[in-house]
């Protein structure tokens, strides 16, 4: 009975089969032009600068053939600027003018690439962009750490960024004092020299390798962050504040010897938490101070934390980001650092992605993801992101069908570089 079917059918089945034969090729070939589904990418690019090379000109036919996924009406496309990119010290001019001027270019620049946040290092070494009662004025402003510039560079740089219709994130670093050599010069007022001509606050500032660091371990420390905070959002209309990626330095067990030498006195065998559980305990004590505080003094501002995109490296300096994403009181969100490439052998960005995407479970906690524009264009990571023009805006898609609330790019001398043109075109398409 087959048989006699197929006698009778045999010119339609040669039309079918030769059909199914095109579709396939046609297929074959839109693969490997490296074109990728919005809902499954995976990357093609290869892992060596010669195969990267070859498959250029593919890259460059899908990232303009890729069809983008559909962004949601808030979506966060914030890019980080980091404290270099506000540094004055080697300009002639280092007024108030000069500086207004170089901060409203980069605004500008930033919303002409489709971004619409800005996440600025406002205290990056124990010092700030903003008279403070608690740290000295910023070497940035062009003068030696705690000379007062004679204008407040963060007020000038909310009201650029707001009138240009962006967002303004002050970005924090809680922890760290000076790290190989930088700034050379401490001011008295800095944490270091303040702790350290106290008796009683002397282990509150420590020095470990080439680095001086706040001791979170310290409950004085903790509220001495959490009221630097309190002072920028309570004093200025940020929009929010943000922590980096750097909590405790290592998992070296010298570095706060003598703040867990004093939580473990007193104590039983067995009831003291072992030293990287304590530190958790301590970042964790930390992080949900300075969600009170920024509601407190500014309820409509958020907080968040930017952490290491491996959840194993967050949790070997301290960072629990599991509890931060599951509980409610700790952060308004969660922008891990997910600079690696589809075909990364320690953490793919695609697994990267649907890890914190089921990691965050706490009701109005937003996932943000990091994106790496510096890596774009590169010999890192063996070669794989080397002469790629779409990687980012794949990445993108990725996120987009993953339905998280947006991403932060970094960073932002990247994201106007020459050598990153066709890549941040690339990127721009998707905010179209």
């Amino acid at each position: 009975m087959v048989i006699t079917f197929f006698h009778r059918h045999r010119q339609s089945f040669a039309v079918l089969m030769l059909a199914a034969v095109v579709l396939l090729t046609m297929a074959v070939n839109r693969l490997d032009s490296g074109e990728k589904p919005a809902a499954a990418i995976s990357s093609q690019v290869s892992g060596t600068a010669d195969a990267s090379a070859s498959t250029s000109a593919a890259a460059k036919t899908a990232a303009s053939q890729t069809v983008p996924t559909t962004a949601s009406a808030n979506e966060m496309r914030a890019v980080w600027v980091p404290y270099l990119t506000l540094d004055m010290r080697g300009e002639t001019d280092k007024s108030e003018a000069a500086f207004i001027k170089k901060y409203t270019q980069i605004v500008q620049n930033a919303k002409a690439k489709g971004m619409n946040a800005l996440i600025v290092h406002v205290r990056a070494f124990g010092d700030a962009m903003y008279p403070s009662k608690y740290f000295p004025w910023s070497s940035l402003t062009g003068n030696t750490q705690g000379v007062n510039p004679g204008y407040d560079p963060l007020k000038d740089m909310v009201e650029i960024t707001h009138k240009a219709g962006l967002q303004f994130h002050a970005w924090v670093n809680p922890l760290r004092i000076q790290l190989n050599g930088v700034p050379s010069i401490l001011a008295q007022k800095n944490p270091w020299n303040l702790f350290h001509s106290d008796t009683a606050k002397k282990d509150w500032a420590v020095s470990y390798k080439d680095g001086k660091y706040l001791d979170p371990g310290w409950e004085g420390v903790r509220q001495y962050i959490v009221d630097g905070v309190a002072e920028i959002v309570k004093n200025y209309a940020v929009d929010g504040v943000q922590f980096d990626d750097y909590f405790y330095p290592d998992e070296g067990e010298a570095f706060d010897k003598a703040s867990y030498q004093a939580y473990c006195t007193g104590k039983k065998e067995g009831e003291a938490l072992s030293l990287a559980d304590w530190r958790c305990a301590n970042i964790n004590d930390l992080i949900s101070r300075t969600y009170r505080a920024v509601k407190e003094n500014r309820p409509k501002a958020v907080f968040g934390v930017s952490p290491q995109g491996n959840l194993s490296n967050d949790r070997k300096i301290g960072a629990d980001a599991a509890a931060w994403c599951q509980a409610q009181g700790y952060v308004d969100y969660v922008c891990p650092q997910l600079y690696y490439n589809y075909d990364n052998p320690i953490l793919p960005y695609e697994t990267a992605v649907q890890t914190w995407k089921n990691l965050v479970t706490a009701k109005n906690v937003k996932l943000y993801f990091g994106l790496g524009l510096y890596k774009t264009d590169t010999d890192v990571d063996s070669g794989s992101w080397k002469n790629s023009v779409d990687i980012i805006s794949r990445q993108i898609q990725t996120g987009r069908a993953q339905k998280c609330d947006g991403f932060m790019f970094y960073a932002y001398d990247d994201l106007i570089s020459q050598n990153r043109k066709e890549e941040v075109q690339n990127v721009m398409k998707l905010f179209q």
